[in-house]
């Protein structure tokens, strides 16, 4: 694999506890040449950070090395508007949208988004 982009709940795990990852799931991270954060995914955890569903470390939101930031563009708002509603969680959907347009897996463990999986080449770990 050449680049992923990376669901929200295992950046965070990678960031904060790693012992959450999965083989599989570290496997990809460790040989993808490029990990992609959606910035909807920073925008997503400083939210719940203000919730105080994540502990409230600003470093967090902190890019580490080996990881570059994927901006919303307006061909990933246009994808983002098609997709049928199988998730109802907007930054997942957003996040569905990117790998779709950016011809890219999502390395994610939420099953709600394995429904997209065919259309948008969803890299799910069971």
């Amino acid at each position: 694999m050449t680049a992923v982009l990376v669901d929200t709940h295992i950046f965070l795990w990678a960031r904060s506890d790693p012992g959450e990852l999965r083989a599989r799931e570290r496997h990809e991270l460790d040989t993808a040449t490029t990990r992609y954060i959606s910035v909807a995914s920073i925008w997503e955890m400083a939210i719940l950070m203000s919730l105080g569903r994540i502990r409230g470390d600003p470093s967090l939101l902190d890019l580490p090395s080996g990881c570059q930031l994927l901006p919303v563009r307006s061909d990933h708002c246009k994808v983002l508007s098609a997709l049928p509603r199988l998730h109802r969680d907007p930054f997942d959907r957003m996040l569905v949208a990117q790998a779709q347009v950016e011809n890219m897996p999502l390395l994610t463990r939420d099953a709600a988004i394995q429904a997209y999986r065919a259309p948008a080449g969803i890299l799910t770990v069971p």
